[in-house]
C-alpha cells in the first residue's frame, strides 16, 4: 500500500493523539479584537475533557475596524475591498496568533491545529434574504491558509459552510460546544450568549438531545455599541454609565419589538443585517420618539437586549432553569439587572460558575468544533443537522 503524503499523515498522526492542543480564535461583530484560547483536548463527543491554558484578546486597532465595517452587513461594498481583506485577515490573525504563543513560550511546532472562526462580514438566512430560489447563507473571511503557512499550524476554518449546506442556517454554532461542555445530569440550564448578537441554548436535566434548544434571540451588543459610537463617540457604554443616566422609552421600546422575528417560532438565526442603526431609526418614526435624548435611546436599547432574552426564555423554555450569561453582555450591569428583574425567579450567573472563562467560551468553543472536526463523529442533537465542520488547510 502507497504511503500518504505527509499532509494526510499530518493529519492521521494528530487525531490518533491521546491528547491534541488547539487554539480557538474568535473575532465577532463588536470588532473588539481577536479572542484567543489555548486549550487541551482529551477524547471527543460527550467524552470530551477540555482545559483552557492560555486566553488573550487582543484589542483591533482603529484603522483595522474601520476597514472591515467598510464591507460589514451591508449590501453593497467594494468587492476588491472584501478580496483584499479576505487575505488580509488572514494573515494578520496569523500573527497575532504567533504574537500570543510568543508571550505564552509556546512553540508553534507545539500546538496541533488552530480553529479560526473568521470574521463574518454577512449573514443572510433564508428568513430574512426572502429570495426563493437562494438558500440559507452566510460570508466569514479570514483565509485559513494563509494562517497555515504562516503560522506553520494546521487550520481548520469556514466551519459555517458545512451546518448550511446540511439544512441549518449556520448559526448559532454555540450549540455543539454548549452540548460538550456545559451540561449536567438532573440540572435544567440555559447558557445565554450576549455579543453582537444575543443567543442561548437550552440544556435538559434529562440529557435528552431531541430537546435540546438552540436559538439567536436578537440584538446583543451591537445597537447599543452603534448608538454609543453615534451619539457619544465612545465604542461601548462602559459600566452602562450612559444606560444608568437616561430612561427607558416605553414606546421605543415596544416598536423594537415589534418585528416578525419576534414571533417566529425557533430556532432561528439574526445578525446586523437586520438589527442595524437604520432598524432603530424607523422604529423611532414609527412610535414618534426620533427627538428623544440620545441618554434615552442607550437605556432603551440596552432594555431591548435584555427584554428580548427574557420574553425568549418565558416563552419557550422550562421554568426553574438556572441560566449562565457569557460574552460582552454579561459585563454590562444595566443589561444584567433588567435580565434579572424580568427573570426574578430565574438563578443567573456567568459561566465562571460552571468554569468556563466567561470571555473566552466563544473561542474556545470553536477550538472544541476544531477537536470535533479532527476526532469527533457527527452528534445528533435537536433539529440541528448531525455534521462535523470545518475545512482542513495544511501548513505545506
Amino acid at each position: 500500500m502507497a504511503a500518504l503524503n505527509k499532509n494526510l499523515q499530518h493529519l492521521f498522526d494528530i487525531a490518533q493523539k491521546p491528547a491534541r492542543m488547539g487554539i480557538g480564535l474568535m473575532s465577532g461583530t463588536s470588532l473588539d479584537g481577536l479572542d484567543i484560547a489555548l486549550c487541551s483536548f482529551t477524547g471527543a463527543g460527550l467524552q470530551t475533557q477540555c482545559k483552557l491554558l492560555q486566553f488573550i484578546t487582543i484589542p483591533y486597532p482603529d484603522l483595522f475596524k474601520s476597514e472591515v465595517r467598510s464591507i460589514f452587513s451591508r449590501r453593497q461594498v467594494d468587492l476588491e475591498k472584501v478580496c483584499l481583506l479576505n487575505d488580509f485577515i488572514g494573515t494578520y490573525h496569523a500573527e497575532l496568533v504567533l504574537q500570543a504563543l510568543a508571550n505564552w513560550q509556546v512553540k508553534p511546532q507545539a500546538v496541533d491545529f488552530i480553529a479560526s472562526h473568521g470574521q463574518t462580514i454577512y449573514h443572510a438566512p433564508k428568513r430574512l434574504h426572502k429570495q426563493p430560489m437562494y438558500p440559507n447563507a452566510s460570508l466569514q473571511i479570514g483565509d485559513g491558509d494563509h494562517l497555515a503557512v504562516k503560522t506553520g499550524i494546521l487550520t481548520i476554518s469556514d466551519f459555517r459552510q458545512k451546518q448550511m449546506a446540511a439544512g441549518g442556517e449556520g448559526a448559532p454554532l454555540a450549540l455543539y460546544g454548549d452540548v460538550l461542555l456545559g451540561s449536567k445530569a438532573g440540572e435544567d440550564r440555559i447558557l445565554v450568549n450576549i455579543g453582537g448578537i444575543s443567543n442561548l441554548t437550552y440544556l435538559p436535566a434529562d440529557g435528552d438531545m431531541g430537546k435540546v434548544l438552540c436559538s439567536d434571540i436578537g440584538p446583543g451588543n451591537t445597537l447599543i455599541d452603534t448608538f454609543c459610537r453615534a451619539y457619544f463617540n465612545r465604542a461601548f457604554d462602559e459600566d452602562s454609565a450612559i444606560a444608568f443616566s437616561g430612561t427607558v422609552n416605553e414606546a421605543l421600546l415596544a416598536s423594537l419589538l415589534r418585528h416578525p422575528f419576534f414571533k417566529e417560532a425557533p430556532p432561528k438565526t439574526t445578525g446586523p443585517e437586520l438589527f442595524n442603526e437604520e432598524y432603530v431609526r424607523k422604529a423611532q418614526e414609527r412610535s414618534g420618539t426620533s427627538h428623544i435624548d440620545p441618554k434615552d435611546v442607550i437605556t432603551t436599547l440596552s432594555a431591548f437586549t435584555a427584554k428580548a432574552i427574557a420574553d425568549f426564555t418565558r416563552a419557550h423554555l422550562p421554568k426553574g432553569a438556572k441560566m449562565f450569561v457569557s460574552g460582552g453582555g454579561a459585563k454590562n450591569p444595566f443589561v444584567m439587572s433588567y435580565l434579572e428583574k424580568r427573570l426574578y425567579r430565574t438563578t443567573i450567573a456567568d459561566t465562571a460558575a460552571l468554569g468556563i472563562n466567561p470571555d473566552a467560551k466563544e473561542a474556545i468553543l470553536f477550538a472544541l468544533l476544531g477537536n470535533e472536526a479532527l476526532a469527533g463523529n457527527p452528534l445528533t442533537i435537536g433539529s440541528n443537522p448531525s455534521v462535523l465542520m470545518g475545512k482542513f488547510s495544511f501548513a505545506g
